[in-house]
């Protein structure tokens, strides 16, 4: 055989050690969620002029975040599997800026 061979793959950086996320992490992450779910319902209700989808969307990014860093164990992972993240989550900030740089910049009513 030659000098790669590996038969149990524990070369493969897939077969790390996993971090065991402990369940008082996981019920800090359900009220997080909740209170800013809560949060979400309260600025509902709040008139904020154009602002209310930038809020909503601001919220819903952040529980976005606490979501991918914990559940999908990403917080624990690699440099390059953190990068990969980023990337994504990126082009979904820049996707939503033009987006919300459309909406906002509409005259909404006055033609």
């Amino acid at each position: 055989m030659s000098e790669y061979h590996d038969p149990s793959n524990v070369i493969n950086p897939e077969h790390a050690d996993h971090h065991i996320i402990t369940p008082v992490t996981y019920g800090i992450v359900f009220v997080t969620l909740l209170v800013f779910t809560g949060i979400t319902v309260g600025a509902a209700y709040v008139d904020l002029g154009i602002f209310n989808p930038v809020v909503a969307l601001a919220i819903a990014s952040f529980k976005a975040v606490v979501v991918i860093l914990f559940f999908m164990h990403v917080k624990y992972q690699s440099k390059l599997i953190k990068l990969t993240v980023a990337s994504g989550f990126f082009t979904f900030l820049v996707l939503i800026t033009m987006t919300m740089s459309d909406y906002i910049s509409r005259a909404w009513g006055l033609w």
